[in-house]
């Protein structure tokens, strides 16, 4: 049996951190992908997060608590560039008034862009850039 939480197939999206309620919601995303998480000794975290086109392998920890926490590192070569993501996650708790048919299992939490890489239209994507993230399972 399976004790590790966070296994599984998550659908993930990141958002900006702008403060500002006019900014249309479209203009907020900064990713999306799907994170898969394998089983791995007590602890460990262990997997991937890509999209089309893209994949890097996951590396952290997980640690016991209320919620449950996780950190891990993203690092893969995209296009023959290096890229390095860390992300720190939190299980949300389930509802005492909801059920498996009304909630699904999700986790929050924080992303930042640890080195620069070349982005769309030939800029460059700046390391330091953080963003909120939420992932639901799916599976």
């Amino acid at each position: 049996m399976n004790n590790n939480p966070f296994v599984g197939s998550w659908t993930y999206r990141s958002l900006l951190n702008e403060p500002d309620i006019n900014t249309p919601f479209n203009n907020l995303e900064f990713g999306r992908a799907t994170i898969v998480i394998e089983e791995a000794d007590f602890q460990l975290l262990q997997g991937t997060i890509g999209g089309d086109g893209w994949s890097l392998a996951l590396h952290g920890s997980r640690t016991y608590g209320y919620p449950m926490q996780a950190r891990f590192q993203g690092k893969g070569l995209v296009n023959g560039e290096e890229w390095i993501y860390d992300y720190i996650a939190w299980l949300v708790p389930n509802w005492p008034n909801s059920d498996a048919t009304l909630e699904r299992g999700a986790m929050v939490g924080s992303v930042v862009r640890t080195i620069p890489h070349s982005s769309s239209g030939g800029s460059i994507a700046p390391a330091g850039v953080v963003a909120s993230f939420y992932a639901v399972r799916l599976s």
